[in-house]
């Protein structure tokens, strides 16, 4: 049984049947032509978009139905984390190709019920429409945050240190062997990597401690790589930055990966998107803020560099012979060029 076999109808009551209880402040779920939900108190709304569209975000031969949605909805909830907002309710639109099976239907809803249960986010309406072409999800999420907590892109300071959460370069290593290998067996020393790229783990509790603790100046989620991250901070707050080489934290997998196809471990790292780690600084003034986010962030931080007030990326790199090496960082990727 495909999609085009049920009504909108139909297919709306295939999730709402998943969802959990509604909460006290979703005045109106599903079932009107609008959601309503009372705001929070003494906070502000944080939105966000995303669309996840197969054949560019994803390839249907190798990633399953459940990895779909659970990576629609981390894409917005790494989002939230890096504006240091607490995720509160999701609307969910399909665009679905009639020959869509049921089965991956529901296993696309219920992965995102499942991660939206997990961070505490009401499922609240949407939209399903036919797709001529690609499978699409496009999920929006609000979050709420007060005023001073919430971070942006746009505080980093001459001297202020960059850091990152996590490990990179998992991802794009899972993706590489998912392509490679889509029809035969997957190197098992990849599976850490392979899992990352299909279940992505947005830092939701590193973002709100950041926030809370007003630790960084500066915050995004590195959804389409390092390199990318650091010039977008770079750009929105008008300073340049030095990031040692050797500092850039590498998922191990993922550097044995592509040092054995004779690869740049960094620049791979660097470059790679869908790690949704979070890139920030921190004015070393406020350094000590950073150890409730050590302990209870679920993820460890890195120095990997510092700004400076020349508006250049310089990546520094210490040779075998001992000499030290400057270079510009690599430009990031993007959907339009």
């Amino acid at each position: 049984m495909t999609v085009a076999d049920l009504s909108e109808r139909e297919l709306v009551a295939r999730i709402s049947s998943r969802l959990p209880p509604a909460p006290s402040w979703l005045v109106v779920g599903i079932g009107d032509d609008a959601a309503v939900a009372e705001p929070a108190r003494n906070r502000l709304d944080v939105l966000t978009v995303d669309s996840i569209v197969e054949g560019i975000h994803f390839d249907r031969r190798f990633v399953p139905p459940e990895a779909i949605g659970h990576r629609a909805l981390a894409v917005n909830l790494s989002d939230l984390a890096a504006m240091g907002a607490e995720p509160r309710l999701a609307l969910l639109s399909f665009a679905l190709p009639p020959a869509l099976p049921c089965n991956d239907f529901d296993a696309i809803t219920s992965s995102i019920i499942r991660l939206a249960d997990k961070h505490h986010v009401h499922v609240a309406g949407g939209n399903l429409t036919r797709s001529p072409g690609p499978l699409v999800v496009d999920i929006t999420v609000t979050g709420t945050a007060k005023r001073r907590n919430i971070l942006t892109r746009h505080g980093a300071r001459p001297g202020h240190d960059v850091y990152v959460t996590g490990t990179l370069g998992a991802a794009a290593s899972g993706l590489q062997a998912l392509a490679s290998y889509h029809n035969g067996t997957l190197p098992t020393t990849l599976e850490p990597c392979i899992r990352r790229y299909l279940y992505p783990e947005a830092r939701t509790r590193c973002g709100l401690l950041l926030g809370r603790n007003r630790a960084a100046s500066a915050c995004l989620d590195l959804s389409d790589g390092l390199a990318d991250g650091l010039h977008r901070i770079s750009e929105a707050s008008g300073v340049g930055m030095l990031i040692d080489a050797g500092t850039v934290p590498i998922e191990p997998g993922a550097r044995d990966w592509f040092m054995d196809r004779g690869l740049d471990p960094v620049l791979q790292a660097m470059s790679g998107g869908d790690d949704y780690e979070l890139l920030f600084t921190v004015d070393p003034r406020r350094r000590s803020r950073l150890v409730s986010v050590t302990r209870h962030g679920g993820a460890p931080l890195t120095r990997i560099g510092s700004c400076m007030a020349e508006k250049e990326l310089r990546l520094r790199r210490r040779l075998d012979d001992g000499r030290t090496i400057e270079e510009p960082v690599p430009g990031g990727f993007s959907h339009f060029r």
